[in-house]
């Protein structure tokens, strides 16, 4: 019996937002490698997120192992334009006083 050993590539892909999502499924690299960091277990990442199989898990930690410097960097421009997003989202719909005026809007729903 002969064996042959060939490289496959990572199961990774970006969408169209550039997001890198881990085979066909929803889950991105960022939770992966968030569980990962984490301390989760390849095991314990596939369990939580069974639209991935434990062969991609493990795909993606080896593929994070090696390639640590270039996915950090890719993770610290996500985190920062989440950041922007947010800080976005706060000018425009400011989140002081939400809970009073949710619970404002509540009342006023009920008595009507």
């Amino acid at each position: 019996m002969t064996m042959v050993v060939a490289a496959e590539a990572p199961p990774l892909a970006a969408d169209a937002a550039g997001v890198f999502r881990v085979g066909n499924s929803r889950v991105t690299l960022d939770t992966v490698v968030g569980a990962f960091r984490d301390g989760a277990t390849a095991e314990e990442i596939a369990e939580q997120y069974p639209a991935i199989s434990l062969g991609q898990v493990y795909a993606v930690i080896a593929y994070y192992l090696a390639h640590t410097a270039e996915v950090d960097d890719y993770l610290r421009i996500r985190e920062q334009r989440a950041t922007e997003v947010r800080q976005a989202n706060e000018r425009l719909f400011d989140p002081a006083g939400i809970r009073a005026r949710l619970i404002a809007r509540q009342v006023g729903q009920d008595s009507a």
